[in-house]
């Protein structure tokens, strides 16, 4: 007969367990839907356009970046149909006259394709995902030249593409941008004019996850791996105030900010359903002294990181096609890896849709303890929210690598954790038991 006493503890961690574990199978399903021949065949079609420099040809339905971004809009259209037109698909562009910027050597029209998947409860809230449409070659102002991009962006906006096709199969409560980005070689034309559009219509945005080449898994560095990708985020919001700036030097939150969250979140929700994977948290806005379409985002005030392969070849990069020296140079189709692509679409898609799928954060958190044994914590209320993971980790650490779980509330206080010696925050949990990104804490109270 099995001895009640030391069952019910048993049956009590059973029952209590789906409150405190980020499992659901519904990502798993996600993962396995990512296909490498559809995306292999998505790049090998951008990279049929010959070219897809910003300021190439418009009108030829077969080459430039007219053709290339027509079918790009035809692709998202028939994602739409074919799941009952959920998606919004339309273009969002900007006049760039000439001039503006070195890289701008006659008026154009800079032309982002979006395609919005509305979310059931939060139709004003927003994930993006998003890859490049343009490509170039060694002159960044040459637009006739043959410029494959297959890598460099081909891969990411086929990423987008597919991603868009997958998660067209489910129902989530906040809304997912799917987009290309036009005019990112010339100066982040179009990453400037969706942030602009985004402030002007009010948009709730959660952030960005920006692909920037995601299929090149043999670096120049000699290393190969289909398993290594970087998450580049910078620590703090360049919009932040001077007294918050002040404020950081007496409660922390050097390495803290919305990107920051949004970084970790990404490496937590990858470990979590793809162990295989291993995230490189990089903790700068980009590669040094480079830039790429997340940093308008970033500049709006809006979160937004770069995802991308850890192991560049530069010879594949902004590169005219030729051999010199023994070296092919190009960034042509043969130097892709389409399961290593696949593997960084799906894991975009996992951070989509698991954030889509769970509540707003908190928007305030409260933090006192001040010269006291116990660090204590206070937010606002969050709909749809079942419960709280109190998150906090060794100022040294980059991972949020302690929580407790909390219901009914929205205060608690950790006793014995000393308010000195970690840095806090708060995430609400839905009732999949999917959570928001962290919230740092803003406000101090005594």
């Amino acid at each position: 007969m099995l001895n009640m006493k030391h069952t019910l503890p048993i049956l009590l961690f059973i029952f209590a367990f789906p409150l405190f574990a980020q499992t659901d199978a519904r990502i798993y399903d996600i993962i396995n839907k990512v296909s490498a021949e559809r995306i292999k065949n998505d790049v090998t079609t951008l990279v049929n356009f010959g070219t897809r420099h910003t300021l190439s040809d418009t009108i030829s339905e077969t080459r430039g970046i007219g053709a290339a971004r027509r079918w790009i809009k035809s692709e998202f259209e028939r994602t739409s149909t074919d799941c009952n037109a959920c998606l919004e698909v339309f273009y969002q562009k900007d006049m760039v006259k000439k001039g503006d910027g070195q890289r701008i050597t006659k008026d154009v029209w800079v032309v982002n394709v979006v395609a919005i998947q509305r979310g059931t409860k939060y139709p004003n809230r927003f994930i993006i995902m998003s890859g490049d449409i343009d490509s170039r070659v060694s002159d960044p102002v040459d637009y006739t030249s043959k410029s494959p991009g297959a890598n460099d962006n081909a891969s990411g906006m086929a990423g987008t593409i597919e991603a868009a096709r997958v998660l067209s199969k489910y129902k989530f409560e906040s809304s997912i941008i799917y987009v290309g980005l036009s005019g990112e070689e010339q100066g982040l034309y179009g990453g400037k004019g969706l942030a602009a559009y985004a402030k002007e219509k009010g948009w709730d945005i959660v952030g960005i996850l920006n692909n920037d080449m995601i299929g090149n898994i043999t670096g120049v560095d000699g290393v190969v791996s289909n398993r290594d990708f970087r998450i580049f985020s910078e620590p703090v919001p360049p919009t932040e105030t001077e007294e918050q700036r002040r404020a950081r030097r007496f409660y922390g939150g050097e390495v803290d900010g919305i990107s920051r969250q949004l970084a970790r979140y990404v490496h937590k929700t990858t470990k979590t359903y793809m162990p295989e994977m291993n995230p490189m948290m990089i903790y700068r806005l980009d590669r040094f002294g480079r830039g790429g379409h997340h940093r308008p985002f970033n500049d709006a005030g809006f979160a937004g990181i770069r995802i991308m392969e850890a192991h560049e070849n530069y010879t594949q990069q902004h590169q005219d096609i030729r051999l010199e020296d023994g070296i092919a140079y190009g960034d042509v189709l043969e130097h892709v890896n389409f399961e290593y692509a696949k593997k960084l679409t799906a894991v975009n898609a996992i951070n989509l849709a698991s954030i889509a799928w769970a509540p707003p954060a908190p928007t305030t958190v409260e933090i006192g303890g001040i010269v006291e044994p116990s660090a204590k914590l206070k937010w606002n209320k969050v709909e749809g929210a079942v419960g709280y993971k109190i998150y906090w980790r060794d100022t040294t650490s980059p991972t949020w690598d302690n929580y407790r779980y909390v219901t009914d509330t929205t205060e608690h206080t950790l006793n014995g954790i000393v308010i000195d010696n970690y840095f806090f925050g708060v995430a609400a949990v839905g009732k999949d038991g999917h959570e928001s990104p962290v919230t740092f804490p803003n406000a101090v109270f005594r």
